[in-house]
């Protein structure tokens, strides 16, 4: 029983590969990764091919490697092992002080880029980067990486731990966004029509996408002011705070909807019609929404014969334009999101945000 227990104990320890050309520093990595609490098995390689044959031989569950090296560097070694092993953790560790190459990492879907530590406490730190890195599951997560995900907030922590200058840019569906990093420090933020502390809060509310890295920016005009852990406290406590509020609304109401669509401007009303021989829907903003429920509803029927009359396939959105108010109809499965827009917007604008209401609808 003792035996089994052990041997099952000894599979779960996650095996990590060291890939570095001088054979002095592997062991000295090892002795470094040795002390994390989680006791991986440590292979180590010194070139790119007898990396890639060990993880051709055997599952790891990291690979940490160096990218100035002969024959095969390390940049096309993390292209093949993205390629064939999609689910590899991945990190380099690297005295190269270079954007473009940084750049060139993530976007390879590197989870981690770190210089190689000259002090006990960078150590410390990178040690604490890796144990995070690898209590993660592989499967069903979400969050943000280059290829693949990675929390945001721990980017940001860790770009400004270093004291990185870099240039931040996430997308989340249609939504894009920017941070500015000077030095470990903050220094602005950019997404929509917001920038300073409004847009960082609006980036930090994104719970997934992309990220990549570019140049840094350091004559851009600093606007936000506070160190980036105060930011990053009083923006979650935000979210928390206004989550909390939107509990009271079912998830995928009208009413828990227009709570998240209220970055719009111009937007009046959201309407949801759903299927079933009662015709039942979900409105917010509409005093009387019966009679919208059934303009939209016969709208989209008249619509929707036509189409097939002439061929042209299924409604995928329309625009309506009016005098005193435009609406935009998108139907979504069985059911149906109906918005209004006041007057003043053009039929462009209003298909470039109702791009993004219906990936907030649909998340």
């Amino acid at each position: 029983m003792r035996l089994a227990i052990n041997a099952a104990i000894m599979d779960a320890r996650p095996k990590i590969l060291l890939l570095d050309d001088e054979p002095e520093l592997l062991e000295l990595y090892r002795e470094i990764l040795a002390k994390l609490p989680i006791r991986p098995e440590i292979h180590t390689a010194t070139s790119g091919a007898r990396a890639l044959a060990l993880l051709a031989a055997e599952p790891f569950r990291l690979l940490i490697s160096d990218l100035k090296m002969p024959k095969m560097d390390g940049l096309q070694v993390l292209s093949i092992v993205r390629r064939k092993y999609p689910q590899l953790r991945t990190a380099v560790l690297t005295s190269v002080l270079d954007e473009q190459i940084r750049s060139r990492a993530y976007a390879l879907g590197v989870d981690l880029f770190w210089q190689k530590p000259t002090s006990e406490q960078e150590i410390k730190l990178f040690l604490e980067c890796l144990e995070s890195l690898l209590e993660r599951e592989p499967e069903g997560e979400s969050g943000f990486r280059g290829v693949q995900s990675k929390s945001l907030v721990d980017i940001i922590q860790l770009e400004c731990l270093v004291q990185s200058s870099v240039v931040l840019r996430i997308t989340n569906g249609p939504f894009t966004g920017k941070l500015w990093i000077q030095n470990g420090e903050l220094t602005d933020a950019a997404a929509d029509n917001l920038s300073g502390e409004a847009a960082f809060k609006r980036i930090l509310s994104w719970k997934t996408g992309n990220f990549e890295t570019l140049p840094p920016e350091p004559a851009r005009p600093r606007a936000i002011f506070k160190p980036y852990n105060a930011l990053l406290l009083e923006t979650a406590q935000a979210l928390d705070e206004s989550r909390g509020l939107d509990a009271a609304a079912p998830p995928g109401s009208a009413a828990s909807l227009l709570a998240s669509l209220a970055q719009f401007q111009g937007l009046e009303f959201v309407l949801v019609l759903k299927p079933g021989a009662a015709k039942t829907f979900d409105a917010c903003g509409l005093e009387d929404p019966e009679p919208m429920a059934q303009w939209t509803r016969q709208t989209l029927e008249g619509f929707r014969s036509l189409g097939d009359r002439l061929k042209v396939g299924a409604v995928r959105q329309m625009e309506c334009l009016g005098l005193q108010r435009q609406t935009a109809l998108a139907p979504q499965g069985e059911n149906v999101l109906c918005v209004g827009w006041q007057h003043t917007l053009s039929a462009g604008q209003i298909q470039d945000m109702m791009k993004k209401v219906v990936v907030l609808w649909a998340s």
